[in-house]
């Protein structure tokens, strides 16, 4: 046998010792892989499940004071109107009257300070009960207000107690209207998401149960 069949053979003949070693290597990895993986999951499975407190849900909510907050803009249109009366009788040429339209801001909210939380750690249940949301403040912008069809009354001037008791007035309507449409609906149900949103990121809740009770 010539001295380079010699080399191919001892070539030939080492391939399948290679191969064999790197299978092997490749087994070795992939059990000290799964070996690994075991002992992490042995060691969460291990550790005790996170415990929530009634502090720390108290400072979570503090901050979503503002996302439970509704805000309706409006623009509308109201008429002025009055006349003097002597026991009952309407004095003639004694009306005063004026149309005014302008744009408000109705702003809707939930008092946190009513908010009442109840964590049964036996059942994993975090119970969560707000009161129903309310007005919060209502504000017309005076830089929108414009007066129409002004009445110059000698006998009865307009006055500006008369734009004040009128605007007080107007209030009242639109913020009743806004409450027929539907506002304080609307402001529970993004309340009841926004705070079951914020317990939803916390770690400490996911093994719990959440409810979330709107009281009337």
């Amino acid at each position: 046998m010539t001295e380079t069949a010699q080399t191919s053979e001892r070539k030939t003949k080492r391939r399948p010792f290679r191969f064999g070693l790197a299978l092997f290597l490749l087994l070795l990895g992939a059990a000290a892989g799964i070996g690994v993986s075991y002992i992490f999951y042995q060691r969460e499975a291990n550790e005790p499940e996170p415990t929530v407190t009634y502090d720390l849900l108290e400072q979570q909510l503090r901050y979503v004071q503002d996302l439970i907050t509704v805000e309706y803009h409006y623009t509308n249109m109201g008429k002025f109107e009055n006349q003097l009366d002597f026991h009952g009788w309407a004095l003639p040429f004694t009306v005063k009257s004026f149309i005014i339209s302008y744009d408000g801001v109705i702003r809707v909210g939930v008092n946190m300070n009513g908010m009442s939380i109840r964590i049964d750690e036996d059942a994993r249940v975090i119970t969560m009960t707000f009161p129903q949301s309310a007005i919060i403040s209502h504000e017309i912008l005076e830089e929108t207000i414009h007066v129409f069809d002004e009445s110059r009354n000698l006998f009865n001037p307009i006055t500006i107690s008369d734009f004040t008791d009128f605007t007080k007035d107007q209030k009242s309507v639109m913020e009743q209207r806004a409450i027929d449409g539907g506002l304080l609906t609307e402001a529970n149900e993004r309340a009841s998401l926004a705070i079951q949103s914020l317990l939803d990121a916390l770690p400490e809740t996911r093994s719990y149960q959440i409810n979330i009770r709107v009281v009337s």
